[in-house]
């Protein structure tokens, strides 16, 4: 964390000779968001900033920034799982090196860090708690009030439930069986009273 601080909010590692054991003394090319969103401001969060604290050349939307550092040999970014790992292999996108988090800040990648060269492992550790929040995140689905209307309460006990079954192929966690029985409690309350279309 503190070497990316030092990268991406403060400016002080610029090459990567200062960042790696490399001959070669070339720049870091630095990309970020430059639209607002979830990644960079959980990003931004980790390193202890703000999304607009964030240096870098701005690119718009996750595939952009995953195909900016993919083309650029000497760039880093940041992204979301699905942007960096291959829907089909769940393996890293051709062109882009996940870089190792040292979680417990010990100077080494232990084997419970060492998760990044299948996307599978790096699902399973954002479940089970090795990889925090930030820089990884919950994501919700929010409604203008409490639903009232049998259809949307069907598609949210849907995702609850057979939903559930495509979280992981899609790159996400799935909710733990406690998540799911403690939001299935809130919509049965809420189901008796919908209303139709």
């Amino acid at each position: 964390r503190k070497e990316f601080s030092r990268i991406w909010l403060k400016g002080e590692i610029t090459t990567w000779r200062a960042l790696l054991p490399v001959a070669d003394d070339h720049p870091i090319h630095i990309y970020t968001r430059s639209d607002a969103c979830g990644a960079a401001e959980t990003w931004a969060a980790y390193l202890g900033g703000m999304q607009e604290d964030l240096r870098g050349i701005g690119v718009f939307g996750d595939p952009g920034l995953a195909e900016a550092v993919r083309k650029d040999p000497l760039g880093i970014g940041y992204n979301n799982i699905n942007f960096a790992y291959d829907v089909a292999t769940k393996l890293p996108v051709i062109g882009i090196s996940p870089l190792p988090i040292d979680m417990n800040e010990n100077g080494v990648i232990d084997p419970s860090e060492a998760i990044y060269a299948h996307r599978d492992a790096v699902t399973a550790a954002v479940a089970d708690g090795r990889y925090p929040s930030p820089p990884s995140r919950t994501l919700y689905l929010v409604t203008k009030g409490t639903p009232r209307k049998k259809i949307v309460i069907a598609f949210l006990s849907w995702i609850l439930s057979e939903g559930q079954r495509y979280a992981a192929s899609a790159g996400y966690v799935p909710l733990t069986a406690f998540e799911i029985r403690h939001e299935t409690a809130k919509l049965s309350k809420i189901a008796g009273s919908a209303e139709e279309q």
